[in-house]
């Protein structure tokens, strides 16, 4: 099954978009993850490209924030969700008595739908049916059209065609001050190209997506010897990551650069700006990277690449799932439900070592080599 993402030219849209049917303001809820508000993101330039004098205000996680921090036009409202019930308030007080024309919750989970009863509006959009987790649909009075087999990106972006927004305006301008670029530098200052592994997803119930600190080790190897490659490891301050870290740097032969747990959100975007590649699983890191051009190379084997993969890097990613749903269901892709996540710690195993450095080699091979 090969399902492209559309990928538009980047444009400012036409005077007929700027018209006097804008509507004053926009609210959008995305709380969370990384990557979701990523494409989040790109939903907002393109609302800013099309109604400029619009204002936006986008409820959105502490964590979130602090890689969205500084975005223009943009008025955040941070929603902590480390303070229980009185995060629900916090959102209530800092939106005040305000009403906005529109609605957008582009979270279908509880957390969002409650959050979104603490907003005053008149249009409430959701996710279709289908879509709608966690009895959305109860806390909207609008619905995006169905779908079928569609990117997450793609989805989000139903949310503006229903609006009347046919034009995307995929640029992100994620703000990152001069300290920043300056980590960066510093990080990726060997000589031969830089490649950033992020070895983990994140910690949720039956989450299988990590490929073995073996098959990691073995990689950065091959990535010394074939490229002299400038390894530097990313990630959280999880145990697992750092685990992850310790033992990749253990096991392979040539030192890494082990900054899990030692960057911020956006000195991480920095290091992934400034470097050739970003290898990772299905995470927020292969999004992020999307923002800033740089490929990725996806370890996909328990999820859907078609429908979470990194936007622009399809065709870059290790894709494993097919073989793991029969392994797993003894279906094809096209026979289960689209997004079907395969919940066999033992799945990202599939994924060989020859298959991501064939990845690699498309990208490193390539002229130039610099990712500029």
């Amino acid at each position: 099954m090969e399902i492209k993402p559309w990928r538009p030219t980047i444009a400012t849209s036409s005077p007929a978009h700027r018209s006097s049917a804008a509507p004053d303001a926009v609210c959008i809820i995305r709380l969370s993850a990384i990557g979701d508000c990523c494409h989040t993101l790109a939903v907002v330039r393109s609302i800013q490209s099309a109604w400029p004098s619009t204002r936006i205000t986008w409820v959105i996680g502490r964590t979130e924030f602090s890689l969205m921090e500084g975005v223009d036009g943009v008025e955040f409202i941070t929603f902590d969700k480390s303070r229980g019930w009185r995060s629900y308030l916090d959102v209530r007080r800092q939106i005040g008595k305000r009403r906005f024309p529109i609605l957008l919750n582009l979270h279908a989970s509880m957390r969002a739908n409650i959050a979104s009863r603490m907003i005053r509006a008149d249009r409430r959009i959701g996710y279709d049916r289908a879509r709608a987790r966690d009895y959305q649909w109860l806390f909207t009075n609008e619905r995006i059209p169905p779908a079928s087999q569609q990117h997450v990106l793609d989805g989000m972006f139903s949310f503006i065609e229903v609006l009347g927004l046919n034009e995307r305006d995929l640029r992100w301008d994620i703000p990152l001050s001069e300290s920043d670029r300056q980590f960066a530098s510093d990080a990726c200052r060997a000589t031969g190209p830089t490649l950033v592994i992020s070895p983990c997803s994140s910690e949720r119930f039956r989450n299988f997506r990590n490929w073995s600190v073996e098959n990691y080790a073995a990689l950065v190897d091959y990535l010394h010897t074939e490229y002299n490659a400038n390894i530097i490891l990313t990630g959280g301050p999880t145990e697992i990551e750092r685990e992850y870290g310790a033992g990749i740097a253990a096991a392979a032969s040539r030192p890494v650069a082990n900054l899990i747990g030692k960057t911020t959100l956006k000195q991480l975007l920095a290091v992934i700006d400034a470097a050739h590649v970003v290898v990772c699983p299905d995470s927020g890191p292969a999004h992020m990277a999307t923002t800033v051009g740089t490929p990725v190379v996806g370890l996909y084997a328990t999820s859907n690449r078609h429908r979470t993969g990194p936007y622009f890097s399809q065709h870059l990613v290790a894709d494993r799932y097919p073989d793991a749903i029969r392994q797993e269901f003894g279906r094809q892709v096209d026979d289960v439900d689209w997004g079907q996540r395969v919940r066999n710690p033992d799945a990202m195993n599939l994924i060989t070592l020859a298959d991501v450095k064939a990845k690699i080699d498309l990208v490193l091979s390539a002229e130039p080599t610099a990712h500029e």
